[in-house]
């Protein structure tokens, strides 16, 4: 008998962007509106004299997020179990509690920035959209499929990010040879500390730490490591290219008119060349993007790892792993409603914690990722050495610099 029902259309573009799970869950984390204001702010001031940080922020970023993957589909555990058992209860539970107190801190900026694009958008007071927003947001959290639901949320999230700053490039035409001279390092006169912050930004630890679990809740297996390896590289390769679109935008955009970024609005007039007068609303709309992302993954990030490291378990759907997440959420609102913004104390305590936590971690994934007795063929190969090496290197510098610029 012949099939007469017509097959729908098959479109590999949409299938594989639905298929991005773990990469771009970690890629929108990492990209908050933290981000979004350190890279407009670059480009509306330097130009793209600093576009080659971008490249290498992602570059290593992919390196360890592919890391985090692969000791997450070998070992089958937890990598705060792995790092318990190499090297006892306390290095798990430091740096457990160590990452819930950073995205603890600074999750007051992702709610602040989520409930800011609506406050502008509708010229009313933060107050309301942060307590609405936050809700939201744990009330995705008890839903059946957690995870499934947050792959989709973060999908869309970047979704959006993606393609209004596409457009923008694309319409503004960037001067083709002015951003190839922005991709040979240069350090302008005054960029130093902005420089340090985008990497920091860029370069999450954090993130690539938590991909081993994303990959173990996604179930993936060793036979389909070379997927996870695709997933991985351009979950962040998506991240590099919204960076590397806003900072081009605002370079090509912001910086001739020597507009200083030092607001929302300001950084809504990169979108001005496609959107008109609607730009404002439009960028706002990519800042709850990045906010709402980042303030769900944040969240989900620190209560997950400390649960994990109090014995409670790691898994999305359990009560207690929830509730930890909400903790995150909910103080992150009630600074938000208490300041009004970031407060300094807070940034310079997470900051602080950083220093000592983040390049324990990536020195830790680095030698199990190096454990051939462990990794076997998933072992690192000699380009995973080297920038596992410049990462830690990378690490421990702005470590020292953070170090020196709070305590020296």
């Amino acid at each position: 008998m012949i099939d007469t029902e017509p097959k729908k259309p098959s479109y590999p573009i949409l299938k594989w962007w639905r298929s991005l799970g773990p990469g771009i869950i970690t890629a929108a984390l990492v990209f908050g509106p933290g981000s979004l204001t350190i890279t407009s702010k670059l480009g509306a001031i330097y130009g793209y004299d600093l576009l080659w940080v971008l490249v290498i922020s992602t570059v290593l970023m992919m390196a360890f997020t592919n890391m985090g993957a692969r000791i997450g589909i070998v070992t089958g555990q937890s990598l705060l179990e792995t790092f318990r058992q190499k090297w006892g209860k306390w290095s798990a539970l430091l740096t457990g509690f160590g990452i819930f107190l950073v995205t603890a801190s600074f999750q007051a900026g992702n709610t602040i920035g989520a409930g800011l694009a609506f406050a502008e958008s509708f010229e009313t007071s933060t107050v309301p959209w942060v307590v609405f927003i936050s809700l939201a947001a744990i009330s995705l959290l008890f839903t059946r499929s957690f995870y499934k639901i947050l792959e989709k949320v973060m999908v869309a999230m970047v979704a959006i990010m993606l393609l209004s700053f596409l457009f923008t490039v694309i319409i503004s035409q960037p001067d083709g040879a002015l951003v190839a001279k922005g991709l040979v390092p240069t350090v302008p006169d005054g960029a130093q500390l902005l420089v340090i912050a985008l990497v920091a930004s860029s370069f999450s630890i954090g993130g690539a730490f938590y991909q081993s679990y994303l990959v173990q809740e996604r179930g993936w297996r060793k036979e389909e490591v070379k997927q996870v390896n695709k997933e991985a590289f351009t979950g962040i390769l998506v991240l590099g290219l919204i960076s590397g679109m806003i900072l081009i935008s605002a370079a090509n955009i912001l910086y001739p008119q020597g507009i200083q970024v030092n607001s929302a609005t300001d950084m809504g007039r990169a979108l001005e060349p496609l959107y008109g007068n609607l730009a404002t609303y439009i960028f706002m709309l990519g800042l709850f993007g990045a906010s709402f992302s980042s303030l769900i993954g944040n969240a989900t990030i620190g209560g997950t790892l400390f649960a994990d490291a109090l014995g409670l378990g790691r898994d999305l759907n359990s009560k207690k792993v929830k509730l930890l997440i909400s903790l995150i959420i909910i103080l992150g609102a009630a600074v938000a409603l208490a300041f009004g913004r970031l407060p300094l104390e807070l940034i310079v305590f997470a900051q602080g914690v950083t220093i000592f936590v983040v390049p324990f971690i990536g020195i830790g994934m680095f030698v199990i990722a190096n454990n051939r007795s462990l990794m076997g063929g998933l072992a690192n190969g000699k380009w995973s050495q080297l920038l596992g090496v410049l990462g830690i290197l990378v690490l421990l510098i702005l470590a020292l610099t953070n170090f020196k610029n709070l305590f020296l």
